[in-house]
């Protein structure tokens, strides 16, 4: 059997992994394409591990970006984004990866798909597809050359590496692939869901990066200082975080039906859980003190208590911080700085928002939040021919 060879380069972008491709170098036909990047990743695969492909076998690692010139004036790439399911074969391009957003620029710029500065910072403008919306990556250059090296150090990520700065911007009413519309899909900061099982749960449905539910952790019997090993073992755990997501998904208007929502669209609405701060100890051992955060929080990605924090969830915790009467502003509004310090399994994070009210609607115009990127290969994906 012959296999394609295909150009891709390996990235690691924030606490994810994926495999970047430049749109040309894959078949315009889409139903073509995602069978070969679900067999890039090697999935879908019943042993959960995805050996026979790319993928780490987790929602951080199992993930595909590609990558083109823009069409557009204001931006300079476009930036479509995969997540791979690992056990199904399926792929949701329903929104976006934030941390991979960290590794647009940089792959972009490699690529030469824009000129940037030899030295000093190039402002990558991203339109990320998926979700419509524009990013600025503010990459860092060094001598002609990507800098991937630096103090910068990311909760979540063992070495240290450049810092690199997202700005995403006017965060409400996307017009992509996603399928929300306004910063509140109901037009009310708190709603409250009926989910069997559970009874009443209150809920702040947010359009922030990715469509995104907050629950305060106490009302789903959680503490809010989890890490992995304490739920990602329990199916019960799972499946009652699910069962909140997907009746989220159908309040928001993405999905007809709780199992549509848990079949077809896995990567979003995200569920992310929020509490009160409390001291805890981090998945590398480090003590998080309660006085150095203002709020915890855990999210699940594909079904599983995420490692660290998703980009996006970051992103959707600036924004309902800025904004009175979410859930989790109701826990810790913006400091006067106008920004947030959060507990994630892996330790803390700080985002900053900018957020307005106009004409009666909140308004999302800016949320800051700090990355780093790395090539970790370069070269050709091997994939079966059909």
């Amino acid at each position: 059997m012959t296999q394609l060879r295909i150009p891709a380069v390996y990235m690691r972008g924030g606490t994810s992994k994926g495999v970047f491709f430049l749109a040309h170098d894959l078949p315009s036909d889409r139903e073509r394409r995602d069978r070969i990047l679900l067999r890039v990743i090697g999935s879908p695969d019943p042993y959960g591990k995805q050996i026979d492909g790319m993928g780490g076998a987790t929602s951080s690692t199992s993930k595909v970006v590609i990558v083109s010139r823009s069409s557009r004036p204001d931006c300079d790439v476009d930036y479509l984004f995969g997540q791979v399911a690992i056990d199904a074969p399926v792929i949701d391009w329903s929104g976006n990866c934030g941390n991979l957003t960290a590794a647009v620029g940089p792959f972009a710029i490699t690529a030469r798909l824009l000129d940037a500065p030899a030295d000093g910072t190039a402002a990558v403008r991203v339109w990320q597809a998926n979700i419509g919306k524009k990013i600025i990556a503010h990459v860092p250059m060094c001598r002609g050359e990507v800098q991937e090296s630096g103090s910068f150090r990311l909760d979540g990520i063992a070495f240290p590496g450049a810092e690199e700065k997202l700005e995403f911007l006017d965060l409400a009413g996307q017009d992509g692939q996603s399928g929300a519309g306004a910063t509140f899909p109901t037009g009310r900061e708190i709603d409250v869901l009926a989910v069997p099982g559970l009874g009443a749960i209150e809920a702040t449905l947010i359009n922030a990066g990715n469509p995104t539910i907050f629950v305060d952790a106490g009302s789903l019997g959680f503490e809010g200082t989890e890490l992995q090993h304490d739920v990602n073992s329990r199916k019960e755990l799972l499946d009652l975080a699910e069962a909140v997501r997907s009746h989220g998904a159908v309040a928001m208007g993405l999905a007809a039906t709780p199992e549509e929502a848990t079949t077809k669209r896995p990567h979003t609405p995200k569920i992310a859980l929020v509490a009160k701060p409390a001291g805890y100890a981090a998945s590398d051992g480090r003590h998080i003190e309660p006085e150095s955060i203002d709020l915890l929080a855990r999210i699940f990605s594909m079904g599983k208590l995420h490692h660290a924090m998703t980009g996006t969830g970051a992103v959707a915790i600036a924004a309902a911080a800025a904004i009175p009467g979410t859930i989790v502003h109701r826990i810790s509004p913006l400091s006067l700085e106008g920004s947030v310090r959060f507990g994630h399994p892996s330790g803390t994070l700080r985002v900053g928002a900018e957020a307005a009210r106009r004409d009666g609607q909140w308004i999302i115009s800016k949320v800051i939040v700090s990355r780093s990127a790395r090539r970790l290969m370069e070269g050709w994906v091997r994939v079966p021919t059909d």
